[in-house]
């Protein structure tokens, strides 16, 4: 007895969507060598048969039912006269020459996300992938030919497995599944499947806290002009109050100057979708070799809000401070002197290094009567649960540890 074929899942998905898109009579079938058949039939009978050019597998599939229904439209159209080829070949070529407008998708993905999407996180965790993409689809000889193409360009500057490229991806891949869902896309447009590689790492980075001689070697080295003492300031308050390079648009004084706040909102990474609340700045000095050094940051601020003066850099739209902090930093020598020390060390120097001294001295560098602050103290003042703290600070509070095993132990008796 003959076993029945099983079907795979596809193929019944395929005939289902042609039947269901498509004039009574229209088949799809497999063809010789793995090709695509298509069929017209009329009372049982075949009137018109043809193989199109996509193969009988799963991933093909999309694309041939979108060219079959534009070549069944055409043949309804004809009354039916035009033979089967004609209305595949006048399908192929509305097709090909269809120009895609970009600009207009995109704009039309905002509006369609408008009343789930802030106008700041659009700024942030949107419009930089978006450029990459009409970028790529510029004029050009080497413009991406589907999706899994042109994700593979967008995405090129962000790094695997980082919070930020999967912020990118989530964002290009909604995109282009709108396309091709709402605004009739081929499928070949539909971004690739999510693999391992694309999954945020949980391993946490080694960010390097810089040491206070390094930083004052940095800032030394800032032009003496009105852009170098905004970036000196910044890169100051950065140091002294632990500050993401995100929070400098948000700092200000309260109480006649007498304390400086941050309203800068993010991830507290606790509960899902809670925020981190203004808060209150606690400075850690940056000392030299004969102590603390003040450098008024406080008072400055207050000074220039009365004027109305900005004492801070051009920081960009929301969500850049961290690309234009890491952009100058780059052009100076002593950051890149600085940073060749650190990667002998095997660790990475960015712009939260900056932060990462902050947390360093603050669970390290004793108070006043020789104690040290508590974790939650640390946390609180940086704008961490305690948790996320733990998680990314806890190798900074063991202290002495040295100490406790024969590492400065000099003298070792070897035998005779």
């Amino acid at each position: 007895m003959p076993t029945k074929t099983v079907q795979p899942s596809w193929v019944k998905e395929f005939r289902k969507a042609v039947k269901a898109s498509t004039p009574k009579g229209w088949l799809v079938m497999q063809g010789k060598k793995e090709s695509t058949r298509v069929q017209i039939r009329k009372d049982a009978k075949k009137i018109a048969d043809i193989t199109i050019p996509y193969a009988w597998k799963e991933s093909d599939w999309p694309d041939a039912l979108m060219r079959i229904r534009a070549a069944a439209k055409a043949y309804e159209e004809s009354g039916q006269k035009l033979d089967l080829r004609t209305c595949f070949n006048i399908a192929h070529t509305v097709s090909s020459e269809t120009e895609i407008n970009w600009k207009q998708s995109i704009e039309d993905y905002r509006e369609f996300k408008k009343d789930i999407v802030k106008d700041s996180t659009w700024r942030s965790k949107y419009d930089p992938v978006f450029k990459n993409v009409l970028k790529a689809t510029g004029k050009g000889s080497r413009t991406p030919l589907n999706g899994p193409a042109l994700c593979k360009v967008a995405l090129k500057k962000w790094q695997q497995g980082t919070p930020q490229r999967r912020h990118m991806r989530l964002a290009l891949f909604g995109f282009l599944r709108f396309c091709v869902q709402e605004k009739q896309f081929e499928s070949t447009w539909l971004p690739p499947a999510v693999t391992d590689k694309d999954l945020v790492t949980t391993k946490k980075r080694i960010g390097y806290p810089l040491t206070d001689s390094q930083i004052l070697r940095l800032l030394d080295s800032f032009p003496e002009d009105e852009t170098g003492n905004k970036w000196r300031f910044g890169f100051q308050c950065m140091a002294v109050y632990g500050l993401r390079p995100e929070d400098l648009r948000y700092i200000h004084t309260r109480n006649g100057g007498q304390e400086m706040w941050t309203n800068y909102e993010m991830s507290k990474g606790g509960k899902k979708g809670e925020k981190t609340e203004p808060r209150r700045l606690y400075p850690l000095l940056v000392h030299d070799i004969e102590g603390p050094i003040s450098w008024h940051l406080k008072e400055q601020l207050y000074l220039c809000e009365q004027e109305g003066r900005n004492l801070l850099p051009n920081l960009g739209k929301a969500g850049e401070a961290g690309d234009r902090c890491k952009n100058y930093l780059a052009r100076r020598k002593a950051w890149g002197a600085i940073k060749e020390e650190v990667a002998r060390e095997k660790q990475e120097l960015t712009p939260y290094s900056f932060r990462h001294r902050y947390a360093y001295y603050g669970h390290n560098r004793p108070k006043a009567d020789g104690s040290y602050r508590a974790s939650k103290q640390v946390a609180d003042a940086m704008g961490h649960t305690l948790d996320t703290h733990l998680l990314s600070y806890s190798r900074f509070q063991t202290k002495d540890l040295a100490s406790a095993f024969d590492e400065t132990t000099l003298l070792v008796k070897t035998a005779a």
